[in-house]
């Protein structure tokens, strides 16, 4: 049996270590994971786009994508020809973004957001915080191998900036109902994940494991919780 080609690309700044714990069955599927390059410049998102879509191997692939990994995969999916594509904890459009993001973009905030203390990270990761921001950054400091500011820059501004409208009706989206940068409210189609917060990658992978496998082979989408 020739086995389903299967692409990972992790959410913003993000390893592929975020994916260490999903487990989808080898005799079925075979897995890949796609890193994060350097912006060349204010590198437009489609050209990135493009330059990551080299990177893939297989003839119809599947593309799973998480935060600003989902919105990678959807502007990949236009040079490539996959035959579905999965996001996970991210958006489909830019009018599922929450208000907070509308504002940032209409304001320009992004602009002096301190992107620059990412570098930083081990000054600050030492102070006396509370256990549960200890606990994040323990997780950042695992998880996240891109903080150079040129490239936390340049990803916040593609976000703000995705200029999609018209959601995909093809998209497999699977959402926390706990998410607190893409609050569920805004979203619609989505797969719901209970108590899914915008980490589930991470936290959730049981729930992803016992139920992506199906979804991926168009089993039982809309029982996915059951």
């Amino acid at each position: 049996m020739k086995k389903i080609p299967v692409y990972f690309m992790p959410g913003m700044a993000a390893s592929p270590d975020i994916f260490e714990h999903i487990k989808l069955p080898d005799e079925v599927f075979e897995t890949h994971l796609l890193h994060w390059e350097m912006p060349i410049g204010n590198e437009p998102l489609t050209d990135y786009a493009r330059r990551i879509a080299a990177k893939i191997k297989h003839e119809n692939p599947i593309l799973i994508g998480v935060s600003f990994g989902g919105i990678i995969v959807q502007e990949m999916a236009t040079f490539l020809n996959p035959q579905k594509v999965v996001i996970i904890s991210s958006v489909k459009s830019n009018t599922e973004f929450p208000r907070r993001m509308k504002m940032a973009k209409m304001t320009k905030l992004y602009k002096i957001f301190p992107t620059g203390m990412a570098e930083n990270f081990d000054k600050f990761k030492s102070l006396p915080f509370s256990d549960k921001v200890k606990e994040r950054f323990t997780l950042y400091e695992k998880f996240f191998d891109r903080r150079e500011k040129e490239y936390l820059d340049w990803a916040l501004e593609k976000i703000l900036l995705w200029d999609r409208s018209e959601p995909d009706p093809h998209i497999v989206h699977i959402h926390g109902d706990a998410d607190e940068v893409f609050p569920c409210k805004y979203i619609k189609d989505f797969i719901p994940v209970p108590g899914g917060t915008h980490i589930m990658i991470i936290n959730k992978f049981r729930w992803l494991n016992a139920r992506l496998p199906k979804i991926l082979l168009g089993e039982n989408e809309a029982d996915a919780n059951s």
